[in-house]
């Protein structure tokens, strides 16, 4: 076998070689698509839990039934711009 003879056959194999691979692949990622999305759905939910318990044991330590409170004080943002001028309040003549 010569070297032109060797060359459509390589490309052949090649190509029945990325088929082979790439229906393996989605084969099992339909197999372990489902586990992966419910493993990964289980750690959110745990994470979720988590946060809200967190949460919880801060309001209720420190938090009596009745109570009002203020967990901060509102930052005063809006600023006065004197240097736009003076405000003139115009009158329509007929």
């Amino acid at each position: 076998m010569n070297i032109q003879e060797a060359g459509p056959i390589n490309m052949i194999r090649t190509i029945l070689i990325i088929l082979v691979v790439y229906y393996a692949l989605r084969f099992l990622m339909k197999l372990f698509a489902p586990f992966l999305v419910k493993k990964a759905m289980d750690k959110m939910q745990q994470k979720a839990e988590q946060q809200y318990q967190n949460q919880n044991r801060q309001n209720d330590s420190t938090v009596n039934e009745g109570e009002t409170v203020i967990d901060k004080k509102p930052q005063n943002t809006k600023q006065s711009n004197n240097s736009v001028g003076e405000y003139v309040d115009f009158e329509e003549l007929d």
